[in-house]
């Protein structure tokens, strides 16, 4: 597997796991909470691809680099998200 294949799963994976939590938080029906997971963990990996893969095309930095932006912007996404749905929660 190549090394940047390798990256955007592992990011897509770390962002995942850190914001995944939010999930448990927000709703309390079991079959909601499994959705959103699924959703959560399909748009994370969606994201970590297209933008280690923008940053890739730039060509400015080296993947390293490229993959903690990637973890920085895709966390503070979903700490974001996260507020902003522990505020509008009407549950």
């Amino acid at each position: 597997m190549e090394d940047g294949t390798k990256a955007k799963l592992t990011i897509g994976f770390l962002a995942f796991f850190a914001s995944m939590w939010m999930t448990f938080l927000i709703y309390e029906n079991p079959l909601i909470t499994a959705g959103m997971i699924i959703v959560l963990l399909a748009v994370m990996l969606v994201l970590s691809y297209v933008i280690i893969t923008i940053l890739e095309w730039i060509s400015i930095f080296d993947l390293k680099t490229n993959a903690i932006l990637t973890l920085v912007v895709l966390t503070t996404f979903m700490i974001t998200l996260t507020v902003y749905l522990l505020q509008n929660n009407t549950t």
